[in-house]
């Protein structure tokens, strides 16, 4: 009789072991790609066709995700019930990580997004002029931290630049600015930063000792701390938009 019952135990146990799937890390889904990765950030350019979905994918660090146009998703969490997620165009999310999921598209839209995880412990989430987290703090000023006060970013109103501050951790600061005047403009990287450019015309970034690029559509550009860096904003029929993420490696940058 033990050995009969031994062996039904380990057969029920080999079947619930088949029956649970697997995630596979993020590089290894097919929908998630690569384009930046350092020290601080691996960045994953997302896209889920309409009526599509993803593997079943472990999300191990913290992470940001920025909407590229607007998203109607299942955010199917293993072990936990499905959760519908309707997303505005440019809409940040934060998530501490350490769960597996799928997204699944049912909608007839495609579901873009930029993906960054942060390789950092990050402390606590704090909101400050957008809801990123549900229970969080949120708090409000005007005030963009980590611009030099020479910066000519300061001028904010006369060069037709809007700057948000979205959200922050221990680690990092996030705000968004939109920027509607043609123009060229000039920084000294004090903290390295990640910029992502959402929608708009090119954003044509130069960065001292490297190629300029120009961005638009999700791409991304990382700036070392240190690095002096400009923007030339071109003419276009609507202002161009993007994210400004930096990272606390320097206190002062933050005054």
């Amino acid at each position: 009789m033990k050995p009969l019952l031994s062996s039904l135990f380990l057969l029920l146990a080999f079947s619930l072991s088949a029956q649970a799937p697997t995630a596979v890390p993020i590089p290894q889904e097919p929908h998630h790609h690569l384009v930046l990765e350092n020290d601080y950030v691996r960045v994953f350019r997302v896209s889920v066709p309409a009526h599509e979905s993803t593997l079943l994918h472990q999300h191990d660090v913290p992470y940001l995700y920025v909407s590229l146009g607007p998203a109607d998703v299942i955010n199917a969490v293993q072990g936990k019930p499905e959760v519908r997620l309707v997303l505005a165009d440019g809409q940040l999310g934060y998530s501490p990580g350490h769960f597996a999921h799928v997204a699944r598209n049912d909608s007839d839209l495609p579901f873009n997004n930029v993906t960054i995880e942060l390789l950092k412990p990050q402390g606590e989430p704090r909101n400050l002029c957008d809801k990123v987290v549900d229970g969080a703090v949120q708090t409000c000023t005007g005030e963009v931290k980590g611009l030099p006060a020479n910066s000519p970013l300061r001028a904010l109103p006369k060069l037709g630049i809007v700057p948000r501050r979205s959200f922050e951790t221990d680690e990092i600061s996030v705000a968004f600015y939109s920027l509607s005047l043609v123009g060229t403009y000039n920084e000294d990287s004090k903290s390295p930063r990640l910029l992502v450019v959402e929608d708009g015309p090119q954003l044509h970034v130069e960065i001292t000792g490297e190629s300029a690029k120009s961005l638009s559509n999700g791409e991304t550009v990382w700036i070392d701390a240190g690095k002096e860096w400009k923007m030339v904003l071109p003419r276009g029929d609507k202002p161009t938009r993007f994210l400004m993420i930096r990272f606390k490696d320097d206190a002062s940058s933050l005054e």
